[in-house]
């Protein structure tokens, strides 16, 4: 038996994933988790095979989370589960130690399928990731200026395109207002930007946001 956390800040989320694997007998959700506390104190109570990551989730969350379970647990794999394109974020999350990626919006047969392929130590990326993170490791002058940022930007880079305010960002992120502000202004400067109105459109060109974030 497959023993899995399923970490998600969304409760029909959470639920959705749940209905879907009640499918597979070989699959048991053993607990659940909501933000990043949640998820760091289930991992230590409770034996498990797989965790179900969400990317976005309150408090720590995204690679930094990531790090933090694989401190705390380093035999236990994660599969990231995200609306974020996978093309953008899946080397990010294998790099800080997670085994798979998987956008949310894929086929119930496909996370069975992750799920399977972790808790046996494999590793799941879809074909057009794969080859994305492949071409990623080639040299080229001409790399767009968001593959600059580091993990902590890209978060933060995010949450500005969405509209979200210096302070609503530094409660989310844990962190101080003054830091947000001195990301802010090295991500522009990374990204030769000069307001916010020009990452949105940026955002929007390179399609880096969804509609659901």
């Amino acid at each position: 038996m497959i023993k899995i956390l399923i970490a998600d800040d969304h409760t029909l989320m959470r639920e959705g994933l749940k209905q879907i694997l009640a499918g597979s007998s070989d699959i048991q959700v053993m607990g659940e988790a909501a933000n990043g506390a949640e998820t760091l104190s289930k991992i230590c109570q409770i034996e498990l095979d797989v965790v179900l990551l969400d990317l976005d989730m309150p408090g720590r969350s995204g690679t930094e989370l990531i790090k933090l379970i694989k401190d705390a647990k380093p035999k236990l794999p994660i599969l990231v589960l995200s609306m974020h394109n996978e093309d953008l974020y899946a080397g990010r999350v294998l790099k800080a130690g997670a085994s798979g990626y998987l956008c949310k919006d894929g086929a119930p047969s496909q996370l069975v399928q992750a799920i399977r392929k972790l808790s046996t130590g494999g590793i799941f990326i879809t074909q057009s990731a794969a080859e994305s993170m492949a071409q990623g490791m080639i040299p080229n002058r001409d790399a767009l200026p968001h593959t600059l940022l580091s993990d902590r930007e890209l978060q933060i880079f995010k949450l500005i395109v969405i509209g979200q305010g210096i302070t609503e960002m530094a409660d989310k992120l844990n962190i101080s207002v003054k830091t947000i502000s001195t990301h802010k202004s090295r991500i522009m400067q990374k990204m030769n930007m000069e307001n916010t109105t020009d990452l949105v459109r940026y955002a929007l060109k390179h399609e880096l946001v969804n509609s659901t974030d």
